[in-house]
């Protein structure tokens, strides 16, 4: 039986990573990627248990190598069969910070400098109370942290589920995906016909995706979802 949860996720801090880098102006762009929801809602380390996320996950607050593993990682999910797409902002507001660092060379024993050179850039960040919206598939029922971390300061928010429907599934036919996706995930399986793209790493995500392919509907929802079929991490060579 198929699973299918609308989760909606809520900032209680600023929320900082660099999607681009423009100068000295570092901007986090409004979607958060699928990766990263992998991780945040510690679903790396419980692919193995897929019945519960858990509370206390290492991925989510220590990684002792900085070397991305994402395909040793997630292909473990696709053998559970639990699949989670981006997010987008449902609502959201910008917070612009600056940061200053100096030459700290006057602190080294014995090595003198005349100078202390001040440089800064500026973090273009989402501001709390932002709230986003993603879904997560599943081939059995999941339990979700009501509490997770993201970003690059680890900024802490709060995560609300709701189980959709009992999903009724529809042949191959065209449909309109507003939501962002993982193009690798789903043009597979899905013939992407056109589409929106984010840059952003370390996949471009895309959105306003009119595509062919087989989908889920579901009864008793205020606005039609029309959410694809046999979604699944794939990675290029």
């Amino acid at each position: 039986m198929t699973h299918v949860y609308r989760c909606t996720l809520e900032l209680h801090d600023s929320l900082y990573y660099a999607t681009r880098e423009i100068g000295r102006l570092y901007e986090t762009e409004p979607v958060l990627h699928n990766y990263a929801l992998c991780y945040a809602l510690g679903l790396v380390d419980s692919a193995k248990h897929a019945t519960t996320v858990p509370e206390d996950s290492s991925y989510r607050y220590f990684c002792p190598e900085q070397v991305p593993m994402y395909e040793a990682h997630l292909t473990p999910l696709n053998q559970q069969g639990i699949y989670v797409t981006p997010a987008r902002a449902v609502r959201h507001a910008a917070v612009l910070n600056t940061w200053k660092y100096a030459d700290n060379r006057y602190h080294v024993e014995m090595q003198k400098t005349q100078k202390n050179i001040p440089s800064f850039g500026r973090a273009k960040e989402i501001a709390p109370e932002s709230q986003f919206e993603f879904f997560v598939i599943s081939q059995r029922p999941l339990t979700f942290p009501r509490w997770i971390r993201l970003g690059k300061w680890m900024s802490k928010a709060e995560v609300m589920t709701k189980e959709l429907s009992t999903p009724k599934q529809h042949s191959a036919r065209e449909f309109t995906f507003p939501y962002p996706l993982n193009p690798l995930d789903v043009m597979f399986t899905n013939q992407v016909v056109s589409y929106d793209t984010i840059n952003m790493p370390p996949v471009s995500l895309i959105r306003n995706v009119r595509m062919v392919g087989e989908f889920y509907s579901f009864a008793g929802l205020s606005e039609p979802l029309k959410l694809p079929v046999n979604m699944e991490y794939r990675f290029s060579n």
